[in-house]
């Protein structure tokens, strides 16, 4: 199978953990059974979302559902069934460091499910310890190999935490971070990925703040033959209209195909659900008109 991926990409994405346990339901380990039947219903709440979403017009053939395995199996179960686009992590929920959820049985999970993406969560950056930085290149390199030896697709999503020397010389402000040294990073981490053997087929990236780093991220991701490997953006939790721009600036840039986004689009709906302000339709309602939106924002 030819490495990359040619057609949009518009996940929603639901595959926290311990976010969820934490921010919504307010629990800590080891986890009830009340908490885990409720996150595994909120889960259901965002699919019934996501399937109206797609009967209100969002095309099916580039929308998919990015959900775990610990509290969403069913709704991973229905979305394959109904032939969605589906995208299923690798990684431990919330660690600093990437490693394998199942350790050595990582393959059979991914093969039980059968997803269209297997993805990772990678927190790295060049200029930070570069012993966990080795480590996770071995863990991500035997990833790939695993994945192209049997013609599956790879969804690497990367976040570039600033290190305090970065932020100390962006004045201590995290957007200035963003615009000014992270771009660069995210070049930079692509190349050093490729040259340890990690071969994504899409780079999950989180919003850019100028055409040309985007431009310039998609040169990497490309570079040395790898024509078909794209980009799509990650919302990293930011208000709508945050992520809506960064969106605008993305599509502009070919090669940049789509996002995946999550708690910008079903975190309020969900937590006013939980609450009993507003009723389990209502809540599926604001996720599906969300959704929809930014599928709009990013075509437009």
């Amino acid at each position: 199978m030819a490495l990359g991926y040619t057609k949009p990409l518009y996940l929603l994405a639901f595959d926290h953990r311990g976010s969820f346990e934490r921010d919504l339901f307010s629990a800590s380990h080891p986890i009830s059974d009340k908490v885990r039947a409720g996150i595994t219903d909120a889960k259901e709440v965002i699919y019934e979302g996501f399937v109206e979403a797609a009967a209100r017009g969002v095309p099916t053939d580039d929308a998919g559902i990015l959900v775990d395995e610990e509290y969403g199996t069913m709704v991973a179960r229905k979305a394959r069934s109904a032939g969605h686009v589906l995208a299923m992590p690798v990684e431990k929920s919330g660690q600093a460091e990437f490693d394998f959820e199942y350790g050595e049985e990582f393959g059979r999970h991914i093969e039980e499910f059968d997803p269209t993406f297997a993805k990772v969560l990678v927190r790295y950056n060049p200029d930070g310890d570069k012993e966990l930085n080795l480590r996770q290149a071995e863990r991500l390199a035997r990833l790939t190999a695993w994945l192209h030896d049997r013609d599956r697709r790879f969804l690497f999503e990367l976040l570039v935490p600033a290190t305090p020397e970065q932020l100390k010389r962006s004045g201590g402000e995290q957007r200035r971070y963003d615009r000014e040294i992270r771009p660069g990073l995210v070049v930079q981490i692509i190349r050093a990925m490729q040259d340890a053997g990690v071969e994504p087929d899409i780079w999950k990236i989180e919003g850019l703040d100028s055409a040309g780093a985007c431009t310039d991220v998609v040169a990497a991701a490309r570079r040395g033959g790898r024509d078909g490997v794209c980009c799509i953006v990650l919302g990293r939790g930011a208000d709508e209209p945050q992520v809506i721009e960064w969106l605008r600036i993305a599509a502009s840039v070919s090669g940049f195909d789509g996002f995946a986004v999550g708690r910008t689009l079903w975190e309020q709906p969900l937590r006013d659900w939980i609450a009993g302000t507003i009723d389990r339709s209502a809540a599926v309602d604001q996720i599906a008109a969300r959704y929809l939106e930014t599928v709009s924002g990013f075509v437009a």
